[in-house]
């Protein structure tokens, strides 16, 4: 059954629509956005029970960051890089879980999570330094996930590397405002943050390799659930891809919706251009098989995860080569029905040209990399243990 959150934002969507223009013109998303998607609960859908969330099948996520996507890129976007963040919080510290959630179930966690900073131990916790770039759906956030390296008592990272995450409140780190100026998903407001020597309690923090294992974090919160027994890497992608299949939709319906009655220069109608409507039956059937490739990827490791089997590595492997292979099928899809769409499709006030820029920007996201991804899977189905940089990201 269709899960209530996806039910409300199909029954938001005229209003979500309604919101992408001036989203983008902002560079962030607009009050409006932001009450719709709290007022669908789409945020709220990875979120642990005892504090207000749904703790959904990650299935029932998915299906609702692409069904808000195919509204609004930007706003899709940043649910799923944003609805994401309750999942990892869960596996938290309880004391942290009650700061962020305690008074507002509805709070919001940016993040990024590239290391892109130094922690460097002090007395109950971390000092912590750095800038990190694409903090998507920022303003609209309280606290911040941040990706670090584990410093030595200089400040200088340790060898071999070991990455945290942490997390801070707003009052401990500054947004640069003028560092999102993008092509495509401009509305998601994917800014640098900058945090200069904040302290860090060390409860707010948590080793990455435990969270990238699943079941590790999971037992050490106590959370029996199943969703917070899966791995990292199948988690944060699945937000991400997600965001990306539904932009392809919505596409795909406004291409279908100018298409109907367009007529091109000249004189045929392309209700009877056969090669037209041939590329249009393509691109749909492609797009439907990324999402149901995705969603199939997902929910056979919560099977394996609520059947108490370790996901391996080989599993990983195989739905992260199938997850990225989505995204490229999905947006290779637009291209091909937007390369038909006539030199109208490119004026501003025609929907597609957004959904089309979109589309490419969420493809440029690292957990869309094919290449060293595919390497280490085509070595894992021979046989083969894949070794150093190639089990990164996996």
């Amino acid at each position: 059954m269709t899960h209530e959150v996806v039910n409300r934002v199909a029954e938001l969507s005229g209003q979500l629509a309604a919101t992408a223009e001036e989203t983008e013109r902002l560079g962030k998303l607009s009050d409006e956005s932001v009450k719709l998607i709290r007022q669908a609960g789409v945020m709220r859908l990875l979120q642990p029970a005892d504090f207000g969330g749904y703790a959904a099948h990650p299935r029932d996520f998915a299906e609702a960051v692409m069904a808000v996507a195919r509204h609004c890129g930007s706003t899709g976007w940043v649910c799923g890089v944003g609805g994401v963040h309750p999942w990892e919080m869960a596996l938290m510290d309880r004391r942290l879980q009650n700061e962020v959630w305690g008074e507002n179930p509805d709070t919001w966690i940016a993040s990024p999570y590239a290391a892109q900073g130094v922690a460097t131990p002090a007395d109950g916790g971390y000092t912590l330094r750095g800038r990190w770039n694409f903090s998507s759906g920022t303003d609209h956030c309280d606290w911040i996930f941040l990706g670090a390296l584990l410093g030595d008592a200089d400040g200088n990272p340790v060898m071999p590397p070991a990455v945290l995450h942490v997390v801070l409140p707003r009052t401990d780190y500054t947004i640069v405002d003028d560092s999102w100026d993008v092509i495509g998903l401009q509305g998601t407001g994917s800014k640098d943050v900058v945090v200069d020597g904040a302290f860090i309690p060390a409860y707010r923090t948590i080793e990455f390799d435990a969270v990238a294992a699943g079941e590790i974090a999971a037992e050490r919160a106590g959370r029996t659930e199943t969703v917070y027994k899966l791995p990292f890497w199948a988690m944060f992608p699945l937000g991400i891809t997600s965001a990306v299949i539904g932009i392809a939709e919505g596409a795909l319906a406004a291409h279908l919706d100018y298409q109907r009655d367009r007529v091109t220069a000249m004189g045929t109608k392309i209700k009877d251009d056969p090669y037209v409507l041939s590329a249009i039956s393509e691109a749909a059937a492609d797009i439907a098989a990324s999402r149901t490739q995705l969603l199939d990827g997902i929910s056979r490791l919560y099977d394996q995860a609520e059947a108490g089997k370790t996901i391996t590595f080989e599993d990983r492997s195989l739905v992260r080569r199938n997850q990225v292979r989505c995204a490229w099928r999905a947006v290779s899809a637009v291209d091909e029905i937007f390369a038909r769409s006539g030199g109208n499709a490119v004026r501003r006030q025609n929907v597609m040209q957004r959904f089309w820029r979109d589309a490419h920007v969420g493809l440029q996201h690292a957990i869309h990399t094919p290449g060293s991804l595919y390497h280490s899977t085509a070595l894992t189905i021979m046989g083969i243990e894949p070794e150093g940089p190639l089990r990164a990201m996996i």
